[in-house]
């Protein structure tokens, strides 16, 4: 989890406050109604109002597994990535030589060639992240633009919309494939095609053997698999018919919950009156505040329907915060950071100068 500070109680309660306000009106309306109007007959049974909250933690629990599914397999699949991109590295590091060559190339030729390969494949890194990190209409910070862009800009920083990818990349490939790749559509799949074409001249020269060529373009094969489950998670969200009806039984439980519990928190009230009754002291000062209160003690339900209501929208938002794993938000998968990570270690690997740092992020947030 890269982004443990954003979820302690204190930032779920800053994350859902303006909820927590919504949940302490919508269970104070009723509670007017049903004791200073008088409506007595304004209250919901809460034997079909407990089989309605039974059934929505179930489609709740049921949209947070699938959440969590797609969640964890993007990170295995990023996991996958930084393996696969550290074999590449130990394969171009090992595998070009002039063994096979007509003719002795030289040291300096050679190390140019890796150098070569390595930041290309760190422009594909580049680029697959920036395709992950475009914005899709289903995707939450877009659905709640103005929460979640107030709580982007203000907690954390996402560096895919501050910097242009073509001016990123620029620095790892050459004009020309710079040209080649941006002006086709899928840039990430051009990098690697490109890494193709090159393995293929190489072994004309003899820099790579048969053997060692097969191994290698296998190694691109799966780089193209890798992308592809990617793009997979990114291109199809969860199915919103699930989804939107989810939330609309949530929010048809969260109204009709402060009807059902009030009813309850009268009948306590009652059996308080009761007790009372048979005190003898009814005329003294405690005796008459203690029978107010359970006069009207339906008050009491507000809290209670509030603290129900935040506790399932809030499981609610959380399955929906957590679908769409590439999006950007503070806890999804931290791409940025991996890819950093990844160009890296990868850099090291071949002894190449000017490495980047790690990324430091915002509030100790990286992503």
């Amino acid at each position: 989890m890269y982004a443990r500070r954003i979820f302690p109680v204190r930032g779920v309660l800053k994350w859902t406050r303006r909820h927590i306000f919504l949940f302490l009106i919508l269970a104070t309306i009723p509670v007017i109604l049903f004791d200073i109007l008088s409506m007595k007959w304004l209250r919901v049974p809460w034997l079909p109002l407990g089989v309605l909250g039974t059934a929505v933690a179930f489609i709740v629990s049921f949209k947070n597994n699938a959440s969590y599914d797609r969640l964890w397999e993007a990170r295995k699949i990023w996991g996958g990535i930084v393996n696969a991109s550290r074999s590449w590295t130990i394969m171009v590091k090992d595998y070009i030589a002039d063994d096979f060559a007509s003719e002795n190339v030289p040291e300096s030729e050679l190390k140019t060639i890796k150098r070569e390969l390595v930041h290309r494949h760190v422009a594909w890194l580049t680029a697959l992240r920036y395709q992950l990190r475009k914005d899709k209409p289903w995707e939450m910070h877009l659905k709640s633009k103005r929460s979640n862009k107030e709580f982007r800009s203000k907690q954390y920083l996402v560096c895919e919309d501050k910097e242009p990818v073509a001016e990123v990349i620029q620095a790892y490939i050459s004009k020309e494939e710079y040209d080649e790749v941006f002006a086709k559509g899928n840039q990430a799949s051009q990098l690697i095609g490109i890494q193709s074409k090159r393995l293929k001249e190489l072994k004309t020269k003899g820099l790579i053997d048969d053997f060692r060529h097969m191994e290698m373009t296998n190694m691109l094969v799966e780089f193209y698999t890798l992308q592809g489950k990617s793009e997979r998670i990114k291109n199809f969200p969860y199915p919103r018919q699930f989804a939107t009806l989810n939330y609309i039984f949530v929010w048809v439980f969260i109204i009709l919950l402060p009807f059902g519990i009030m009813d309850g928190f009268e009948d306590i009230g009652d059996h308080i009156l009761k007790d009372l009754s048979t005190h003898t002291s009814r005329s003294s000062t405690i005796h008459q505040i203690r029978e107010f209160i359970a006069d009207h003690f339906e008050w009491f339900s507000i809290p209670f329907s509030a603290l129900l209501a935040w506790v399932f929208h809030t499981m609610e938002a959380i399955g929906e915060n957590t679908e769409n794993p590439f999006e950007g938000g503070p806890n999804d998968v931290p791409i940025t950071d991996m890819s950093r990570g990844i160009e890296i270690d990868i850099r090291q690997l071949i002894d190449d100068t000017d490495i980047p740092a790690p990324y430091t992020g915002k509030n100790d947030i990286v992503i």
